[in-house]
């Protein structure tokens, strides 16, 4: 069974329980029909033979598994000429659970806040002559879940080895992470508190100033070729992929998950199928938010000025930053090297699109050729 599956089957058992809000709606609506004729089809015929074949359009949901590994691949292929020829780091940001209400009641905001807070934490402390002495450029990606599914905020960040001086060179760092753990938590600690002083009762503000952050530095990676490994494993993961889920029996869903504090031991959790939707629901993000941002040297407004120069500096491609926009088939072709307009019935003629029909409540179809 998929994700799919466990929607379609137990949707009613959850709105019997669950009152869901208008994004989890439209997620639930999105993963129960991807793929099954609800948002229309392509017909496609060989040019030779004459074989027919009906591909069934996705959801293009970003919560849906079924459709992130096209849309992960794309924005890589977008990026794959801005990374630099150096090391990369890896920070993460968390928050206290005793956040956790907040941000799960006003979502857009606080994530908003999650990620001002993060950002201005590295830049501000990068520029410190102390630290590094300079602009830095870093890619921030936000994850909402724990691996059991449970709900918790974080902050992924990816940080090249270096950065731009105020006179237009390249300082680079040490080989550890430039900036000292315990200062980039206490200064982060207060960047948020600061934020949301305004929500929180003075007791829960004293709480949580006296206490220390979870902010950490991963090992760096070797090479940009391994950060656009990384990249494309976090920037479009969902909550749980359809090869995490072991079986579904008895009303329950069994899935693997890593427990970190066991030593990263993968372990086997099974919840009832209503909780499992609950579970997998808290991370639907609102509408139209941007869960992967760029800041520094690395900004839309500054890939064609400040990343040229940081790669000529730095020795890395000076190709042309346009993003390039990929069709679905150049994008398969890239990652398998398959030619999937080819005919496999054949061997020799190719598919040619001859008819789309639409998505429900549209016009039925549209004939391309005679």
């Amino acid at each position: 069974m998929e994700l799919q599956d466990i929607f379609i089957k137990y949707e009613e058992a959850y709105m019997a329980k669950y009152k869901p809000s208008s994004d989890q709606l439209k997620a639930i609506y999105a993963i129960k029909n991807c793929r099954t004729g609800t948002y229309g089809a392509n017909v496609k015929a060989c040019d030779s033979c004459g074989r027919i074949e009906i591909s069934y359009n996705s959801c293009r949901n970003r919560h849906c598994p079924k459709c992130q590994t096209m849309a992960k691949e794309k924005w890589l292929l977008e990026r794959q000429d801005e990374f630099l020829p150096i090391g990369y780091f890896h920070v993460v940001f968390t928050i206290p659970s005793e956040l956790y209400p907040l941000f799960y009641k006003h979502k857009k905001e606080m994530y908003t806040l999650l990620f001002k807070a993060a950002s201005e934490t590295v830049k501000e402390l990068a520029t410190d002559k102390k630290y590094l002495g300079a602009q830095i450029g870093c890619t921030a990606i936000l994850h909402t879940w724990g691996q059991n599914l449970l709900f918790h905020p974080h902050i992924h960040m990816i940080i090249p080895s270096g950065g731009l001086t105020t006179t237009g060179k390249w300082q680079s760092s040490k080989k550890k992470f430039f900036i000292p753990v315990k200062v980039l938590s206490r200064k982060f600690r207060g960047k948020l508190l600061s934020f949301i002083k305004d929500k929180l009762d003075e007791s829960l503000r004293d709480l949580l100033y006296k206490k220390e952050w979870i902010v950490y530095c991963k090992p760096p990676f070797k090479s940009s070729k391994h950060v656009l490994n990384y990249l494309g494993r976090y920037t479009h993961r969902v909550a749980l992929s359809n090869n995490r889920i072991v079986n579904v029996t008895n009303d329950h869903v069994t899935f693997k998950y890593r427990d970190y504090k066991d030593g990263n031991k993968q372990k086997l959790l099974t919840l009832s199928a209503v909780d499992f939707m609950r579970r997998f629901l808290l991370h639907i993000l609102p509408t139209g938010f941007t869960k992967i941002r760029h800041y520094g040297f690395l900004g839309n407004r500054n890939k064609n000025t400040k990343l040229r120069l940081c790669q000529k500096l730095t020795h890395g491609k000076l190709k042309p930053l346009q993003r390039k926009k990929y069709t679905a088939l150049e994008i398969m072709f890239k990652v398998t090297g398959k030619d999937f307009t080819k005919c496999p019935c054949c061997q020799e003629g190719h598919f040619k699109l001859i008819a789309t029909t639409h998505r429900m409540g549209s016009p039925p179809i549209t004939l391309l050729t005679k």
